[in-house]
């Protein structure tokens, strides 16, 4: 499995990765199985959130074991310091782990105020401070939130929708994380379910060496067929080419 570090974070991530918003979906047994699977099958980086139910608690029963060979990264929505310190501190409980590798503000509507002494971004700050997490990153699906994200300095990673039906203002926020010295991180690369080609996906994110897709899993066949996709690593031939130029044409829209 290709490895890539995460902007200046040094955290080394797997490409590809796991989103386990899906494995909320699951009954436990079930998600257990399939998230160790994923380990198996050499997958490194889990990101998950507060939101997602109980999606971190399945993470701490199926990973706790192999805590310090692998990263995860979770995320609050909350906006004031009390709450996301509450997250934070539930988070870890959930996922067994004394420290969380990448926390990050999620959905955020505007960047958050670093002076705000009772808002998130100083939580996070404590949270730091405190060794409950390494690293802060942001998470938005507007992509002028993302800029002014980028630009503020103070976030180490940005998640962001990223696929091949991207328009060209979003696809630049890869070059702009890479100038920034910021892990770019992409969600949605399936374009919501839009997109059914792995090979051609995993191709398309093979071009961007800062960029680390985390796809969301939640049955066995999809995990393995992103591990193939890994095993194999294909290169965008014209065949792969054509697949997404044809997806283009027909799904791409502003």
């Amino acid at each position: 499995m290709k490895t890539l570090t995460l902007g200046k974070t040094g955290l080394v991530v797997t490409k590809p990765a796991m989103g386990c918003l899906p494995v909320q979906r699951c009954d436990k047994n079930y998600a257990v199985k399939l998230l160790q699977a994923a380990y198996d099958g050499g997958i490194r980086y889990f990101d998950t959130a507060n939101a997602y139910t109980d999606s971190e608690e399945k993470i701490g029963l199926a990973l706790s074991g192999v805590r310090d060979q692998i990263v995860l990264s979770t995320k609050s929505a909350a906006r004031d310091r009390e709450t996301v310190l509450k997250h934070i501190e539930l988070s870890r409980e959930r996922m067994k782990t004394d420290y969380i590798d990448l926390f990050q503000f999620h959905q955020v509507p505007e960047v958050p105020d670093p002076n705000d002494p009772n808002g998130a971004y100083a939580a996070a700050l404590e949270a730091k401070e405190r060794g409950w997490i390494r690293h802060i990153g942001v998470t938005t699906h507007r992509v002028n939130v993302a800029e002014d994200c980028i630009a503020s300095g103070l976030f180490e990673t940005l998640q962001f929708p990223f696929s091949y039906i991207s328009n060209d203002r979003d696809l630049a926020l890869a070059e702009k994380c890479k100038a920034a010295g910021m892990g770019y991180i992409a969600m949605k690369g399936l374009a919501g379910g839009m997109l059914t080609n792995v090979r051609a996906c995993h191709a398309f994110m093979k071009q961007y060496d800062n960029v680390v897709p985390i796809w969301g899993i939640q049955r066995p066949e999809e995990l393995e067929e992103w591990i193939e996709a890994a095993r194999e690593d294909p290169d965008l031939d014209e065949e792969l080419l054509a697949v997404i130029r044809k997806d283009r044409a027909e799904l791409a829209d502003d």
